[in-house]
């Protein structure tokens, strides 16, 4: 797969079917306009394209009501090409992208990526203050010589599926239905940092991991993957305040990682959330912390490893 992430133009042998959209999370309703331009590249001698940003459009525009991302673009690239996407091309959403008259940025598709077809979602808008839709897109397929392909909503039961609806999934701790609606099983990447070691002292060391402004799932112990160079562990995870220790804490992500003894300080690592498992507690004691981290442990061993 070919990954653009600068704002220089590819040099394609064929025509595109260029799929438009920010792809955060690549849940479900991201998916059913990914395989609508795979298949018919397939069928038509083409290369299968996903145009989206860097980073998210409000960053620039509205940085207070910015969402936090549900996908880094790392995990993004490698959900792009397990899709069969033939090439992506992130681009930076600057001054000039923002202020770009809509036809405009349709006519700079159309130079650089000669489309055969243009991929959207229902609700798709783009250009200067979002001025252009679904409508302008068709409108100007003549005159710009390709096809475009609109695909409605995705829904599960009758609920739509939006990357704002996951994130409240993931802010609730409620990863099963986070997961079900992504399509794949929400993680977050970081590096490991070094804590208070105060797991070391209970015998169950932690891996503690600097989070940036990626969506951190809520308070309480999750079942999660651990994914270090290419090898997948299973863990126990615990995003909190450690109110048993001490109060006062900033919010931690720790997780112990089983049958591992790596030194992987400064090292980066990729937890993968399958489902929570209980709340955090306050124990009277350390004893009463101690018990309950065996009891996580011996149920985490029972658990299965996902599906990368």
């Amino acid at each position: 797969m070919l990954v653009s992430a600068d704002n220089k133009a590819y040099d394609l042998a064929k025509k595109t079917y260029i799929v438009l959209g920010n792809f955060d999370g690549i849940h479900l309703g991201h998916r059913k306009l990914i395989d609508k331009a795979c298949a018919l590249a397939d069928e038509n001698d083409a290369l299968s394209m996903v145009y989206t940003f860097k980073d998210h459009p409000l960053k620039l525009i509205d940085m207070i009501n910015s969402p936090q991302l549900l996908m880094d673009n790392e995990r993004r690239i490698q959900v792009f090409e397990s899709l069969g996407v033939d090439a992506v091309k992130f681009q930076d959403f600057d001054e000039i992208i923002m202020k770009m008259d809509p036809e405009d940025f349709i006519k700079k598709l159309v130079q650089q990526y000669k489309p055969k077809g243009i991929v959207v979602g229902f609700n798709f808008r783009f250009g200067y203050k979002n001025s252009g839709d679904v409508n302008l897109i068709k409108k100007l397929e003549r005159k710009y010589n390709y096809k475009l392909y609109v695909i409605n909503a995705v829904k599960i039961g009758n609920t739509i599926v939006s990357s704002s609806l996951i994130r409240g999934f993931i802010k609730d701790g409620n990863l099963q239905s986070a997961n079900i609606f992504l399509g794949s099983v929400f993680s977050i990447y970081g590096k490991v940092i070094h804590g208070k070691e105060i797991g070391r002292k209970l015998d169950f060391p932690t891996a503690n991991l600097d989070y940036s402004d990626y969506i951190i799932p809520g308070s309480g112990v999750y079942y999660t993957n651990v994914l270090y160079k290419s090898a997948l562990y299973k863990g126990i995870t615990n995003i909190g305040y450690n109110p048993t220790i001490s109060a006062g804490n900033p919010i931690r992500i720790e997780t112990h990682i089983l049958d591992f003894n790596k030194d992987v300080y400064d090292d980066y690592i990729r937890i993968f959330f399958v489902k929570k498992t209980r709340g955090e507690i306050k124990f009277d004691s350390l004893d009463g912390l101690k018990n309950q981290l065996k009891s996580d442990k011996e149920a985490a061993r029972k658990e299965d490893f996902i599906n990368l």
